[in-house]
């Protein structure tokens, strides 16, 4: 009976997903902006929104705090600048990567792709750790140090990743824009080719592979993963309650293992563990000093292993 309750909670996905729909909704609330086809540029553009959401999408209300910092990184408007980077610190350090779970809509896009049925579902392969590391090369490479040094006569950078790359501004911003404007479609070369065909290229491994924009492309998701061990809201594992059954490793999507590493880099902060885990040794709290007590953060270490006796089985 346990292990039937179990599984229904990790297939029960839905409580999760309706938090994604609707924060996509609010966030991409511009409707007007799909029926003329255009762009909302109102006084709240100038602000970020957490998750990584298309500044050319025609229905968002806010700036994609990646596109935000691509733009102003090599300005002298420090001003501007140091609101993107606190902002990106302030987040990180207030939920880590429980943005990627719950506040972003491409994240909501490839949960919804994968759960497209097909034969074979890839869980892992070899060279998938060493390919997470890619993330934080896109980061560094073409968010940072193209726009930082590679600047016109005005001293302005380009959004490379954005420009090059990204493709929820081809799926949010440059497919809707195109197919509702005539002189776009009338402008488009060999780029917007090219980011459609990377594009086309997500959406199918999105279909076998769980998040593969999370896990090797988001610079966003570089940075918040930063942050996971040190964040106000994180996980902790009670080692007087984990049993090391294994669960909470197996229905990770993002394969990451609980007991040894609770708030991994690669955790998004999904619950499946919490709600897998058949002692409740999981939970999640904001964390201050007086929540630790009875608790382990064990981000950087694993659980020492409890051994089995009887007073502990009963």
């Amino acid at each position: 009976m346990d292990k039937k309750k179990n599984k229904n909670k990790k297939l029960n996905e839905w409580p999760r997903h309706r938090v994604q729909i609707l924060w996509a909704l609010l966030t991409n609330s511009y409707l007007i902006g799909f029926a003329r086809g255009k762009i909302y540029t109102g006084k709240l553009k100038n602000l970020c929104l957490p998750g990584i959401n298309c500044y050319s999408c025609p229905g968002a209300l806010g700036s994609c705090p990646v596109g935000a910092l691509q733009a102003v990184i090599g300005s002298w408007n420090f001003k501007f600048t140091f609101y993107v980077a606190g902002f990106l610190m302030f987040v990180g350090a207030l939920m880590g990567r429980f943005v990627c779970g719950f506040l972003c809509p491409f994240g909501l896009i490839q949960d919804l792709l994968y759960k497209i049925p097909v034969p074979k579902k890839i869980k892992t392969f070899r060279g998938d750790r060493l390919l997470r590391r890619l993330k934080y090369v896109f980061l560094l490479v073409f968010v940072i140090l193209l726009p930082l040094f590679l600047v016109d006569i005005l001293g302005q950078g380009a959004p490379y990743f954005c420009k090059l790359i990204c493709p929820v501004g081809t799926l949010e911003g440059s497919v809707p824009l195109v197919l509702l404007n005539q002189s776009m479609r009338n402008a488009v070369g060999w780029l917007y080719a090219w980011k459609n065909v990377l594009l086309i290229a997500l959406i199918i491994l999105s279909v076998i592979l769980y998040r593969p924009f999370c896990k090797y492309i988001c610079p966003l998701g570089a940075i918040y993963s930063a942050f996971n061990s040190v964040a106000i809201f994180r996980y902790q594992v009670n080692p007087e309650k984990c049993t090391h059954c294994g669960a909470c490793a197996k229905v990770c999507k993002m394969q990451v293992n609980p007991e040894k590493q609770i708030n991994s880099p690669e955790c998004i902060r999904c619950g499946q563990c919490k709600k897998i885990c058949p002692t409740g040794a999981i939970t999640s709290k904001l964390h201050t000093p007086s929540a630790s007590h009875g608790a382990h953060d064990n981000s950087e270490a694993p659980l020492p292993q409890q051994p089995r006796t009887p007073e502990n089985d009963s």
